[in-house]
């Protein structure tokens, strides 16, 4: 298994940004790719135009979502990976942190990929607001 934990300033409050991940239309606009998503736990999402699936576990408005998480190129035999999001008030934003846990061994690809797919865009997105 492989686990990694990776964080960024977001230019936005933790409000801001929580509610942004979790409704839809805000959640394709900052990321550039379609997403569907759920503010109830047992909730089901996908983004980046179906690519990304899973299931919200915990959502705690404005400090935390945790979800299972995995994307099209998980086997078929392998569980989905926990994804665990902390939105931390800053003087200048959002710290936001991810904490992603038992992911695959080809899990690491997703460490560039949050800050390539999620991190610039969201900074970018709310940068502009």
């Amino acid at each position: 298994m492989v686990n990694f934990e990776i964080s960024d300033l977001i230019p936005a409050s933790p409000e801001e940004v929580y509610n942004a991940w979790l409704d839809s239309a805000k959640h394709s606009e900052m990321t550039g790719g379609l997403a569907t998503t759920s503010r109830e736990v047992g909730g089901a999402f996908e983004a980046w135009d179906g690519y990304i699936q899973g299931i919200n576990l915990v959502l705690e408005a404005s400090k935390r979502i945790i979800q299972h998480w995995r994307t099209n190129e998980f086997a078929e035999g392998e569980k989905d990976s926990l994804l665990e999001i902390f939105f931390e008030e800053e003087s200048e934003g959002t710290r936001i942190t991810f904490r992603h846990s038992e992911l695959p061994e080809h899990g690491m690809q997703y460490k560039q990929g949050w800050v390539d797919a999620y991190f610039n865009p969201m900074k970018e997105y709310f940068s502009n607001k």
